[in-house]
């Protein structure tokens, strides 16, 4: 398994996501300043493992702090929390990971516990969060293998997978759960531009696992469907309105305008911690805008003329009536997602 984040017990180690698939680097991070620069610049991305990331940033702020004094420790958690939340403002598990450890802080003052004694009560949040995570993603993935065909293409975009949280995968995690129970699938993969994540990523994944991979640019989605070699589109997700709305990586929307336009099911595969039921619909979705620099440049170098307007929004949001179902560790979830959404959520049938 593919360890993205993880707790070594004085620090947190992430593989870096930018240096990919050319190396393999894992840095380790002893500052929380150093974890909320690493969910910034993108060498950790997805929404589930920035979430994760955050919780160790959490848990690694609190092992920064060296005071006795509650209300010195309550101010320096208040900052690290702070700053962990203004690294990305779209994917909605890192504010959920956040909130849950400071659910921690507020039950350790209740219960008038030492700082040294909450800052071990964050650890093991922290690694519950990781633990869970990964649990949470297998569970979605057997859910979601059911709804593969039994053979054929499925096609992805950007990477929901082992790199996009703490180890098995989202979008990714339904192939390999289709895969593991014995079903034929092939992925086809999109570049995602502008920065590549499917064919650096996904791709990148795939080949370790042995699973048939083929990339593709985005602009050929339309012509394999057209040609009826897709069978249907898994994607991952960064924030799930209540009425079903997913915001994902730009593109997104795209294709699922072109799988309904074909009649090839649309899936959506994400934890419960993606959803965020106090946002009606995806025109609440605050959309991330990126440096120009990501569109104008290629691995450095300049594609695009000195001076030319850029739009970089890095999300986009596919409104629910293109989705044909959204996959979760509790259960599938069908239109109308504003009711089947919020049942899974609080775990009914």
């Amino acid at each position: 398994m593919i360890k993205t984040v993880e707790w070594t017990g004085d620090s947190v180690v992430m593989i870096d996501q930018r240096l990919l698939p050319e190396e393999e680097v894992y840095r380790r991070y002893d500052d929380y300043r150093d974890v909320a620069a690493a969910i910034r610049n993108m060498t950790v991305r997805g929404a589930p493992a920035i979430g994760v990331a955050a919780a160790f940033g959490v848990a690694l702020g609190a092992r920064q702090y060296k005071g006795e004094d509650w209300n010195g420790y309550e101010a320096h958690m208040s900052k690290v929390c702070d700053e962990l939340a203004t690294t990305r403002p779209t994917a909605v598990n890192l504010f959920w990971a956040i909130e849950q450890m400071k659910a921690v802080l507020a039950e350790a003052r209740q219960q008038k516990l030492t700082p040294w004694q909450a800052t071990e009560l964050l650890v093991e949040r922290a690694k519950q969060i990781h633990a869970s995570d990964i649990e949470a993603n297998e569970r979605l993935g057997r859910y979601g293998a059911e709804l593969l065909p039994a053979k054929g293409i499925v096609l992805t975009h950007c990477n929901a997978g082992a790199l996009a949280t703490a180890g098995y995968g989202t979008a990714l995690g339904v192939i390999r759960a289709a895969i593991a129970a014995g079903k034929q699938i092939q992925v086809y993969a999109d570049e995602t531009r502008p920065l590549l994540q499917g064919a650096r990523l996904t791709c990148w994944e795939l080949q370790k696992d042995n699973i048939p991979v083929t990339l593709i640019t985005d602009n050929m989605s339309g012509y394999f469907m057209k040609q009826g070699l897709i069978k249907a589109v898994v994607v991952g997700a960064d924030r799930i309105a209540a009425n079903g709305d997913v915001a994902n990586k730009i593109g997104t929307y795209m294709l699922a305008v072109l799988a309904q336009a074909h009649s090839i099911p649309f899936y959506v595969a994400a934890p419960t911690s993606t959803c965020d039921l106090s946002i009606p619909s995806g025109e609440h979705i605050p959309i991330e805008r990126r440096a120009n620099e990501e569109v104008t440049e290629l691995a450095g170098r300049r594609i695009a003329p000195q001076g030319v307007a850029v739009a970089n929004p890095a999300f986009d949001v596919t409104p629910n009536e293109y989705i044909t179902a959204i996959i979760t560790e509790k259960g599938v979830a069908f239109a109308p997602y504003i009711e089947s959404l919020k049942r899974l959520l609080q775990g009914e049938n």
